[in-house]
């Protein structure tokens, strides 16, 4: 998905993995803050061949529960060119750590919404 949200600007939907621990995964599907150029970029490829190679970068527009990440940069990448394009990286030590730590199953799914 991926849209202009008047005064806000535009954003589209990436997923965020988590691993967990026992070998678990917990994946977020969150919207990212875009530059209106990536928007195009990634609206053009969408259904080409060169979508599996789109990477572009914005800002997290969610909050995720446990982590205080909202509006951290974040960098996207197409892992599946069958999938939503993937957060892969951050430079906001606080979200790369969401990105590449194992976290407590417990403590994470107990800070999700019942």
């Amino acid at each position: 998905m991926m849209m202009v949200v008047p005064e806000l600007g535009a954003v589209v939907r990436a997923l965020l993995p988590v691993q967990l621990t026992g070998g678990h995964t917990v994946t977020f599907g969150v919207m990212v803050g875009v530059h209106a150029d990536d928007l195009k970029r990634a609206f053009d490829s969408w259904w080409a061949p060169d979508y599996a190679n789109l990477k572009f970068g914005g800002r997290l527009a969610n909050a995720l529960p446990t982590w205080q990440v909202l509006g951290a940069p974040v960098s996207l990448a197409v892992t599946d060119p069958d999938a939503t394009p993937f957060c892969v990286a951050s430079t906001d030590s606080g979200l790369q750590s969401v990105l590449a730590s194992e976290w407590d199953h417990e403590l994470v799914l107990a800070a999700l919404p019942t």
